[in-house]
């Protein structure tokens, strides 16, 4: 038998025998995820304007903002099992999945490649304390074919790694911290209090609300395709309470990453206040040396590749690997990754890459939204998961696009462009609101959708009514009879 395009393996329902990812597990997950440079990033830039108390203020209320959403999104993954690209062929069609999946594989990618370079700096300031070695870019190539290699062993291996990592990560951010305030109360500047350029009124209110969008913006991405990792999780079989299944997703989500989060983003601050550089790396080399940064920087790399595999490179290969079909397995995905997050030359476009990866998820904010609308909104958390998989099921709509989709995301998107310090709720709010418009009373009148027709949970609901999705690998060849009386040429 034939395998159909939609088939591939890595792609199908995750059963709950195989879901590994434990409330711990997915909580040290996050510890690494937020150290990445472009958190720093935000924690220097708020503290040019605003204190360190009105910044950390902002990152709670922008972290707990954005947990909700991802926990929201987290959902479908958990009650199906279903990663992001396959259940984006419900608003968007079985052929136009792959546009936006794509957009969304390949900023995966670059920042990829982004966090390496970070991580590769770290690792080549270890290496010259300890050895005398100074070359970056072979610790680039080197650091990035063991994240690759980690993640290609699996979802598994994945959070083994990160509950290695998280305890050492935490233990040196707080050894961070403290060197950190020491060279800043050395410089004369009190952490809590300095300010570079302070504002007030409506400039200071602005500052803040950049600061809450900014977080924001940050995970917009990781919120639309966090079903690619959520799908991996334990839950609970049978539990229809929407918060006790989801009940890892949301000490994550709502718990871990708002506390790491903060932290980081305090970090970023004081470097910034230290030695007026946000990146923590610049501010280490000058206010430590010998040991003792060799163990700072490694909290760097280690929490580059925590970040990497399970929020990048996983996410990216899951969508490659949809575009590729069966013939392109996972691993294949991965290493696509890799290769995309090196030809960008981050060591190059540094000082450009976060502006644009940031716009990005601006962008995919409005696809958050559009997920939103759909599968709460419309289908109410009921999918007819089978026809995702089907060439000609209910899912290919017209030649494989759902216009209302794409009609939805290019408005969002605009709006988002359009009004950049709030993009993540314009873009969300207006994806949600125009797919729901444009599907309800449009789109699903033309091409009719059986859960929202016969909204029956027995047979559309997922792991809340004890079901395992079980999709056939084969494609049964469709034959076709052609009367004896048609000219074929």
């Amino acid at each position: 038998m034939k395998k159909s395009h939609l088939k591939s393996p890595d792609l199908l329902p995750i059963g709950q025998k195989d879901r590994k990812i434990t409330k711990l597990g997915y909580s040290f997950m996050w510890v690494g995820m937020v150290v990445v440079l472009a958190t720093f990033a935000i924690g220097g830039s708020g503290v040019i304007n605003l204190s360190l108390p009105w910044v950390i203020l902002a990152t709670v209320i922008g972290s707990l903002a954005i947990g909700f959403f991802i926990s929201l999104i987290a959902d479908i993954g958990i009650e199906h099992g279903l990663s992001f690209p396959v259940y984006m062929r419900a608003p968007f069609g079985t052929i136009g999945t792959h546009i936006p999946s794509v957009t969304r594989g390949i900023t995966a990618s670059m920042w990829f490649g982004l966090n390496t370079y970070f991580g590769s700096t770290a690792m080549n300031g270890i290496l010259n304390i300890l050895f005398g070695f100074d070359n970056w870019f072979i610790c680039f190539i080197i650091f990035a074919i063991v994240q690759l290699v980690n993640t290609a062993l699996g979802i598994k291996s994945i959070e083994r790694f990160a509950d290695l990592a998280a305890p050492v990560i935490i233990i040196i951010a707080i050894w961070m911290y403290s060197s950190l305030s020491d060279k800043a109360q050395a410089a004369g500047r009190d952490v809590w209090s300095w300010v570079e350029s302070p504002v007030t009124g409506g400039a200071a209110f602005t500052a803040f609300m950049v600061v809450i969008f900014a977080n924001m913006g940050f995970w917009a991405t990781l919120s639309a395709d966090i079903p690619s990792i959520s799908r991996f999780m334990k839950a609970p079989a049978n539990e229809k309470n929407w918060f006790k299944r989801n009940q890892s997703s949301l000490i994550g989500n709502l718990i871990a990453m708002p506390i790491t989060q903060t932290f980081m983003i305090i970090i970023g601050a004081v470097s910034y206040i230290a030695v007026l550089n946000a990146d923590p790396v610049v501010a280490l080399q000058e206010s430590a040396g010998g040991f003792l940064l060799a163990v700072l920087l490694l909290m760097i790399v280690l929490a580059q590749w925590s970040t990497n595999t399970a929020a990048n490179v996983v996410p990216a290969a899951t969508i490659f690997s949809n575009v590729g079909g069966p013939k392109f397995p996972f691993w294949a995905g991965v290493i696509t990754a890799g290769i995309v997050g090196t030809i960008v030359q981050p060591w190059q476009l540094f000082d450009i890459l976060i502006p644009v990866l940031l716009f990005v998820g601006g962008i995919l904010s409005a696809i958050v939204g559009i997920l939103f609308a759909d599968y709460y909104l419309l289908r109410k958390r009921r999918v007819n998961v089978p026809e995702l998989y089907e060439d000609h099921g209910q899912f290919r709509y017209l030649g494989g696009i759902n216009w209302a989709g794409f009609i939805a995301w290019i408005i969002g998107a605009v709006a988002s462009y359009f009004l950049p310090e709030y993009g993540f709720v314009v873009g969300f709010l207006a994806g949600a609101a125009i797919y729901f418009v444009l599907a309800k009373f449009w789109w699903f009148k033309k091409y009719p959708q059986a859960e929202i027709q016969d909204p029956s949970d027995e047979k559309y609901l997922g792991i809340s009514v004890g079901r395992d999705w079980i999709i056939s690998e084969e494609l049964e060849p469709i034959v076709e009879k052609i009367p004896d009386n048609v000219d074929l040429f």
